[in-house]
């Protein structure tokens, strides 16, 4: 059984990243699943730090990301959308160039938070990061009553 609202395919999904720092960053949507979504990211300058590796930054952008769209596709959107809470990112190992994947499963799927588990791995699968990211579900009529 799916976790989301609806079906959704990866082109339904584009407009969520489109003139955001997702686009910017480079993260392309790369697979839903029935319990998870997929991204990739390139390591290029942009997303580097001064030591020429991934910026920390880059990867909890990555995460941050990834489940927020996650979360989002949870909810009914005419009723409900999402906004991150807390995120905590441990970085494991360097990158400094290729392809990152990242891949968000939920831990907890409430009416009013949403916990995620995001691991980033390189190009063979080892483990570059692992996030944690709290979202809080939020009624539209509370962003209206505002």
């Amino acid at each position: 059984m799916s976790i989301w609202f609806k079906e959704y395919k990866l082109e339904d999904l584009q407009d969520m990243i489109t003139n955001t720092l997702a686009e910017t960053l480079g993260i392309k949507l790369t697979e839903i699943t029935s319990d998870s979504l997929k991204c990739k990211m390139e390591v290029v300058q942009k997303t580097k730090q001064s030591r020429g590796i991934l910026h920390g930054g880059a990867s909890a952008a990555l995460c941050e990301t990834l489940g927020s769209i996650a979360s989002n596709l949870i909810v009914d959107p005419e009723k409900y959308f999402c906004l991150g809470l807390d995120i905590n990112a441990s970085h494991i190992r360097p990158v400094s160039s290729g392809f990152i994947y990242a891949e968000a499963k939920p831990v907890h799927l409430g009416k009013k938070t949403h916990v995620w588990r995001i691991d980033i791995t390189n190009e063979i699968g080892k483990l570059v990061c692992t996030c944690r990211l709290t979202m809080a579900v939020v009624s539209v009529l509370e962003k209206k009553e505002k």
